[in-house]
């Protein structure tokens, strides 16, 4: 199973939708808010290459961006590959 990180703030409606997608794909992933946690964002934005926007979501260690991101390589069939699963 595939590692995967997401930053996200608590009333961010991309993140929702991001965590919800990943929670049909039956994947288990780590939230990181970072509301209040400047040494999280500052985090974030190192692996993120300066992105400032939540959610950023990592799959072992890659960067794939953030909501809108992952939808899109959901529809082209991407990302179940990236989850470990077979499409």
């Amino acid at each position: 199973m595939a590692k995967i990180e997401i930053y996200t703030s608590p009333y961010c409606g991309y993140c929702h939708r991001a965590k919800q997608l990943l929670t049909r794909k039956g994947a288990d992933f780590t939230e990181i808010d970072v509301m209040m946690d400047g040494a999280k964002r500052t985090e974030m934005l190192a692996r993120a290459n300066g992105s400032r926007t939540v959610p950023q979501i990592f799959i072992d260690d890659r960067h794939v961006g953030g909501c809108d991101d992952l939808y899109a390589l959901d529809r082209t069939g991407d990302l179940d590959p990236l989850l470990g699963r077979s499409s």
